[in-house]
């Protein structure tokens, strides 16, 4: 037998370890309405299934005193099951030296994602804390080097998901960004490059946190952050969601799940107007054919004139890149392309197939978009699609106007199956413009109470003439117009048909999107 003192000084490392920063810390951290590093992890995995590595590491800097030599070091790190799957998670401890980074903090972050991406299982960091540790000067700074080389590496290969629950500040907000996925809370989230103080330093400009870099910021104007949530609780339950959608690496596909299909295809002729002047939700039209409740949109309040997310069809997962009517009329500017290309990138890596619903009326004009890049972003989505090996399928709504129908995976962009309502037009532009253009002169010679009957006989014609969907499945570039009713069998049957699909490409480092 074992002298009984092994096992006592086991203990109490352990027990020092899981006090962290101490009772005091703890007690200030949840009056501020946020829970522990450890108490977070309780939440992300499965009950009982955490596994902690790297509890009694401490800080070997020489700069610091042994009070701040404290076990674990301001983070744990660890692997255990979520949805009964395997995921590796890094905590930070804000009790802990404010959770900033030193060299053992940023070592412990490392290991573990390495074991992440050799155990091919998605990593999920929690960030809360002040960056990078200052007492650690250089150290601190390699550290960040070796995350951020890591998430580089990892990318494309393990899902990563970022969950911001109170401070990321200055380098740090660089290993969010990489990830894919960006979680952040109503109240407690932060993250800037630069602080509030140093912001007024240096231009006087005076700025609150929140309004600097606040979760309200980042999910509608800077496009940082996919989703937010409450409170830590919200948030963490949300990473458990979204992961029910994704696999564990690039070599699987997304798990399928037993529903119950319900097909209300029939209303898509209620929602979607005729009259092309006329707006409408395309979330109404997604959630007729997807499995009940499965819509999982991502980055809702940015961007708003295109929806990204995820469906179950028929217990598959699919990922949806559609346009808005309801905002700007769907149109694509620099933050939707940006958006929806990314989206777009995302599946390709992880093998969800991608269904795109269609209804623009083109890129939208102005000297904003001009000077802002809009050729530039533009070019991102159309790439992403074009490079894009998985299962890919279009349903043209109503518009499909210009360089925006080619960029919404055209059949030429490399479409598997395009489809079509019978009220779709495929053009360069909309009759109007079409019409003022072709008969500019016609119309300007007529007697100007005629002009206006005139134009509106021209613009008949040419509706008649080319703006429907039969011309273009003639040539090849429509594979069915179908009838509202069937959207959901024929996009169903589509992806089903697709699920073995396999298309090679020429050995490439990688290519050159337009950043």
């Amino acid at each position: 037998m074992w002298e009984k003192t092994y096992l006592e000084s086991l203990n109490e490392y352990n027990s020092k370890a899981r006090v962290g920063g101490g009772a005091a810390r703890i007690e200030k951290q949840h009056a501020q309405g946020k829970l522990t590093a450890r108490e977070r992890l309780e939440i992300l995995f499965d009950k009982g299934t955490f596994r902690e590595i790297g509890a009694l590491r401490k800080s070997q800097s020489i700069d610091l005193p042994e009070s701040k030599r404290i076990f674990g070091d301001g983070v744990v790190t660890g692997y255990g099951k979520v949805n009964g799957k395997t995921v590796y998670a890094a905590s930070q401890d804000f009790t802990v030296s404010g959770g900033s980074l030193g060299s053992a903090h940023a070592k412990k972050i490392c290991q573990v994602m390495d074991l992440a991406l050799q155990s091919m299982a998605p990593f999920v960091s929690i960030n809360d804390g002040g960056g990078a540790r200052i007492e650690e000067g250089v150290c601190s700074l390699d550290g960040y080097s070796g995350i951020f080389t890591r998430n580089t590496l990892a990318s494309g290969i393990i899902p990563q998901i970022s969950v911001i629950l109170g401070p990321c500040a200055g380098g740090a907000c660089y290993s969010p960004a990489i990830t894919d996925f960006i979680f952040m809370t109503e109240k407690a989230s932060q993250m800037f490059i630069t602080g509030p103080g140093v912001v007024k330093a240096v231009t006087a400009e005076v700025v609150t946190p929140e309004q600097l870099g606040g979760a309200g910021i980042h999910s509608t104007k800077s496009g940082v952050a996919h989703f937010v949530r409450k409170d830590d609780k919200e948030c963490l339950e949300g990473v458990r969601e979204l992961l029910k959608y994704l696999p564990q690496s690039n070599t699987e596909k997304p798990s399928d799940i037993a529903t119950k299909p319900i097909d209300e295809s029939k209303k898509i002729e209620e929602i979607v107007p005729d009259n092309f002047k006329k707006a409408y939700d395309i979330r109404d039209v997604i959630n007729c054919f997807a499995d009940k409740n499965s819509f999982l949109e991502i980055q809702p309040e940015f961007a708003k004139n295109v929806v990204i997310g995820f469906i179950r069809l028929d217990g598959s997962v699919i990922g949806i890149v559609a346009n808005q009517p309801k905002v700007l009329a769907g149109s694509l500017d620099v933050d939707a392309s940006d958006k929806a290309s990314r989206f777009v990138r995302f599946c390709d890596c992880f093998n969800i197939p991608i269904l795109t619903l269609e209804d623009v009326p083109g890129y939208m004009p102005g000297t904003k978009q001009e000077h802002n890049g809009i050729i530039r972003h533009g070019a991102k989505l159309l790439y992403a699609y074009a490079e894009a090996t998985v299962p890919r399928v279009t349903l043209i709504l109503r518009k499909a106007y210009g360089g925006a129908y080619i960029a919404m995976n055209s059949k030429n962009l490399g479409a598997d199956y395009v489809f079509a309502l019978p009220i779709a037009q495929l053009a360069v532009m909309g009759a109007e413009g079409a019409v003022d253009i072709l008969h500019r002169r016609e119309i300007s010679a007529a007697k100007p109470e005629e002009a206006g009957a005139l134009r509106n006989k021209l613009i008949a014609e040419y509706e008649k003439k080319y703006l429907n969907p039969y011309i273009a499945a003639e040539n090849g570039y429509i594979d069915e117009v179908i009838a509202p009713d069937t959207v959901r069998d024929r996009l169903a049957t589509a992806f089903e048909y697709l699920k073995n699909k396999k298309k090679a490409r020429l050995w490439k480092k990688h290519g050159n999107i337009p950043l």
